[in-house]
């Protein structure tokens, strides 16, 4: 196990080629744009966004990288995610109902049971998968759940 630790560490210190370190940081920048646009629609994910672009500038630019997970209002979901693959119970209470939200406009708009059908199960496989994930760090202490 240990090695196979020391080889994706090994390819993710090994050098890149000047364009696929300009591709990840423009990926990585888009991505940005993404989420800073995200954050004022309410239709556009903004966390998705933030998450790739942490991969584009881990990859690319690990100071970029840093300035993501230490943001004061960003920075602590980021790292959960990151360091442990753990959602807050807040968060995944926001994406649940959105999920929700987004499933009746969808019966309400579309209203055709095939497409309805499609959206709920692609949305209940995602509903599964979060509330699927630790709510917080294994290693977090009542006192960090309550914050």
């Amino acid at each position: 196990m240990r090695a196979v630790s020391d080889q994706a560490e090994a390819a993710a210190s090994s050098p890149l080629s000047r364009p696929h370190r300009w591709l990840l940081l423009g990926g990585g920048y888009l991505c940005l744009l993404l989420a800073a646009i995200g954050a004022v629609l309410p239709l556009m994910p903004t966390t998705v966004f933030l998450l790739i672009a942490v991969w584009c500038f881990g990859r690319a630019s690990p100071a970029l990288r840093n300035r993501l997970l230490n943001h004061p209002r960003f920075g602590p979901g980021l790292r959960d995610w990151d360091r442990h693959g753990a959602i807050s119970l807040r968060a995944k209470r926001a994406a649940l109902l959105a999920m929700g939200l987004s499933w009746l406009l969808i019966l309400v708009v579309f209203r055709d049971p095939l497409i309805a059908a499609i959206a709920g199960g692609s949305l209940a496989l995602v509903g599964l998968f979060l509330v699927t994930r630790p709510s917080r760090p294994a290693n977090a202490s009542t006192e960090d759940a309550a914050g």
